[in-house]
């Protein structure tokens, strides 16, 4: 795990959004609480948004995109729970945050794959992940996330980090036997946080929080526009 404590890291103000999030009690393991210790949040914000790089909100990065608000990444963290060497895939790279948080637990034994349809923001994502010492962990790839990362299949946790109309079929395709998988479902922008869990080869399906995401755009998601 890389830990950024060096001068300019910030790491006071690290420190108190994550003791904010433990007192809400929206993180409760140390796994991911060590995670978004470890992991420089302003290295994935925009310079014209650093000062509000460790409030608890979703700031833009361009291209229409948002960085998530710290407690809905760790909200997802929590609701499915990673181990060392496990095989994830994430579905709207972004900034590449996300990705760096996953890539911290499973650490060098496992593997996250992140799919980005922006390749502007793929970009810059891939260099972010390289500035934290993510680069080897994670792969960026560029292109229609709605349709997953086959190619890597399967996975063990699959997060998806925009809103679909509903599952899209090639992801519950490449989850793994005991996998769970956390899909944003509902209106455009409006939507509720489904968890998946694959048992003897069906879906297993179960509402959570209502939650805001930018949509999936692709052929599995929402038509662009």
């Amino acid at each position: 795990m890389v830990v950024d404590a060096g001068p300019g890291s910030r790491m006071d103000e690290r420190q108190a959004m994550v003791a904010g999030l433990k007192r809400h009690r929206v993180i409760r393991s140390p796994e991911v609480e060590r995670a978004m210790l470890s992991i420089p949040r302003h290295i994935f914000v925009p310079s014209d948004m650093q000062k509000s790089a460790y409030r608890d909100a979703p700031l833009p990065i361009g291209c229409g995109q948002t960085i998530s608000a710290p407690h809905m990444v760790a909200i997802m963290l929590e609701a499915a729970p990673l181990c060392p060497s496990m095989n994830v895939l994430e579905i709207g790279a972004g900034s590449g945050y996300n990705a760096a948080l996953l890539a911290s637990i499973v650490g060098d034994g496992g593997h996250v794959y992140t799919v980005e349809r922006v390749p502007e923001l793929a970009d810059r994502a891939q260099e972010a992940l390289r500035r934290v010492g993510m680069g080897g962990i994670v792969t960026v790839i560029k292109g229609d996330g709605s349709k997953g990362a086959p190619e890597h299949s399967p996975y063990d946790r699959i997060y998806v980090t925009c809103g679909a109309p509903n599952l899209p079929r090639p992801l519950g395709e490449q989850l793994a036997e005991g996998g769970i998988m956390l899909v944003p479902e509902g209106e455009r922008y409006i939507q509720v946080l489904v968890e998946y869990r694959k048992d003897g080869g069906r879906l297993v399906r179960r509402k959570r929080e209502s939650v805001l995401f930018v949509p999936l755009i692709g052929e599995y998601g929402w038509p662009e526009g």
